[in-house]
């Protein structure tokens, strides 16, 4: 009977997830990059631990050193700053070290690639750990799903740097058979979660052609910060950007002509909350309007500028301190 190896599986269903990516019009982002590495990847695995194939067995370490380093470009890409040759493509020197290594010396590789699984993921789980203000070209609506989503991937990518210790201890403990099997189990279940959490619409890429704000120094007097908020509360009035469910801080700095970091401090300062919280409240007031006005739940979010249904309650719950439904009922017994 014809058997479908464990890694080959996931190759199809990484594949399709790309796929997918490509359908919604993400395919030319990183995050879908790093989605058809993870399906090459398992491929490779297939060819190499259950086909014995001398060539793939060379290239599945190379190709698995370029994982860590594409998911970091892409948490950067997504969430912190646009893509920057200078910034960015150096870090290619991690998968051609360990070309170098597989060709001339192998001996670096079983420390090499665990130290790149493991430096990238704490770089990402460190990054995403800062709040949604850290994260300035993530879509505010999506609250702190992102960062979270972020935080499991560099979680995973740890725990994935962790396979090769497994192998030694089998290796010491007389059970070298069961290295291919640890190496399927560990990278197969790692690649699909990354596909899966990249999948993610919160991780959405933000628009290529968004300028960058403008890098002026930080202020933090607290004059500086009631000026900021009172430019800030007349655009949000005139222009009303927190009805776009696509807004980052990013845009915000943009519009504002001020760094990203002095808009979230001032807003920190001024009202004790995030960027995040300080536009839901706004999109909730909205919302509040809109139920007020007879429209269903599902219109007031959508036309208050949310786009989830679980942020739109968590967060009304937070503001309001009721669902919307039971708010609204409070508002028509008091008549209003």
């Amino acid at each position: 009977m014809p058997v479908l190896p464990v890694p080959l599986f996931g190759c199809l269903v990484l594949g399709f997830m790309f796929l997918k990516l490509v359908v919604d019009g993400r395919g030319r982002s990183f995050i879908a990059l790093l989605l058809l590495q993870a399906s090459l990847q398992s491929l490779i695995i297939t060819l190499a631990q259950h086909y014995g194939l001398p060539w793939a067995r060379l290239l599945q370490p190379i190709t698995a050193a370029a994982i860590p380093v594409t998911a970091w470009i892409a948490f950067e890409t997504s969430a912190v700053r646009r893509f920057s040759w200078s910034r960015h493509v150096p870090h290619a020197l991690v998968p051609i070290f360990i070309a170098f290594c597989v060709v001339f010396a192998r001996g670096p590789l079983d420390y090499v690639i665990p130290a790149a699984f493991f430096g990238y993921g704490c770089v990402i789980l460190l990054g995403s750990s800062r709040g949604s203000d850290a994260l300035p070209i993530t879509r505010l609506s999506a609250g702190n799903v992102p960062a979270l989503v972020w935080r499991v991937i560099g979680g995973s990518l740890i725990v994935s740097s962790f396979g090769d210790l497994a192998i030694i201890v089998a290796q010491i403990m007389g059970h070298g058979a069961w290295q291919p099997w640890i190496i399927v189990v560990s990278s197969t279940g790692m690649l699909l979660l990354l596909g899966g959490l990249s999948l993610s619409n919160s991780l959405m890429d933000p628009d290529p052609k968004e300028d960058a704000p403008v890098a002026l120094k930080v202020v933090i007097d607290p004059e500086e910060d009631v000026k900021i908020m009172a430019r800030l509360k007349a655009l949000m009035e005139q222009q009303k950007l927190y009805l776009d469910p696509d807004l980052t801080l990013t845009q915000i700095a943009r519009r504002l002509t001020l760094p990203v970091k002095s808009v979230s401090s001032a807003i920190n300062r001024t009202t004790g909350e995030n960027v995040s919280r300080y536009i839901n409240e706004l999109r909730v007031d909205v919302a509040c309007e809109a139920l007020k006005a007879g429209e269903s739940v599902t219109s007031a979010m959508l036309s208050a500028g949310f786009n989830t249904k679980s942020n739109f309650n968590r967060e009304f719950l937070r503001i309001k301190e009721a669902s919307p439904s039971h708010w609204l009922r409070a508002q028509e017994s008091r008549g209003g």
